[in-house]
């Protein structure tokens, strides 16, 4: 099985975020980069998949020279080499019409995406890359497996979950489930060793397609101080819940 997987680069979860240039741009000075962790469970599906029917694992990204190290770490994970489109990410739609337009011809029988990053949490790459492939996406995706040309997956709906078929090729955004966080794979060091040796291929971009223009970046309001009462003044209690809260 041939599988694209693409990956982008994201601020670690502890990161503390901040904004420039009139709170428009992302401030990443000082700022640790990660891959995101929805790609992780799909870069990992993809490998347990290559290592059980054999096959190959391209990782895929659209970004700068400074998403390298990213792409070094998916290689050292196990990807067999890795494509990055150097162009600086808009939006999702951006993204995907990178990614489409790279691998419309390449012959992929399976390309699997995190069903969002975990900056923009923005959810559409995933079925924005089935419809400009004319082909089958599901996301979010948390049960695969695959029998000849037909795979057979389970999705999340409201109240449980769903199973569907599908005949490849196709897209799936991954996410937990899809692999569990124990199976997730950590470098080691002849994998970071043999990830120097493996092709990273640097394509230029195809085009600036955005729907969308980023006008304001806005920080959550702060958080309020807890405010203690006894446990037995029921009156105070509902009286802050009503007239300082307003949540009755």
């Amino acid at each position: 099985m041939k599988i694209l997987v693409c990956i982008s680069s994201v601020p670690d979860t502890t990161t503390k975020i901040n904004f420039t240039e009139n709170d428009t741009q992302f401030k990443k000075e000082g700022v640790q980069f990660i891959i995101n962790p929805y790609d992780e469970f799909g870069l990992t599906k993809a490998l347990l998949l290559k290592e059980s029917g054999g096959g190959s694992v391209t990782v895929i990204n659209v970004g700068t020279t400074e998403n390298d190290p990213i792409i070094r770490k998916a290689l050292a994970i196990g990807a067999d080499d890795a494509i990055r489109i150097d162009s600086t990410p808009i939006d999702g739609i951006h993204v995907a019409n990178e990614i489409a337009n790279y691998a419309k011809d390449k012959g992929y029988d399976l390309i699997i995406a995190g069903r969002e990053s975990i900056d923009y949490n923005g959810g559409m790459v995933p079925h924005l890359l089935g419809e400009l492939l004319s082909i089958p996406s599901i996301s979010p995706c948390v049960g695969f497996t695959v029998n000849g040309v037909e795979a057979e997956m389970e999705t999340l709906i409201d109240g449980g979950k769903e199973s569907v078929k599908a005949s490849l090729p196709m897209v799936i955004g991954s996410q937990k489930g899809l692999v569990q966080e124990n199976e997730l794979r950590i470098p080691n060091m002849r994998g970071i060793m043999m990830s120097r040796s493996k092709p990273l291929t640097v394509e230029a971009s195809t085009t600036n397609d955005s729907g969308q223009k980023i006008v304001k970046h806005e920080l959550p309001a702060a958080k309020a101080g807890c405010t203690m009462i006894d446990a037995s003044d029921v009156d105070k209690l509902v009286d802050l819940l009503q007239n300082e809260a307003k949540v009755i």
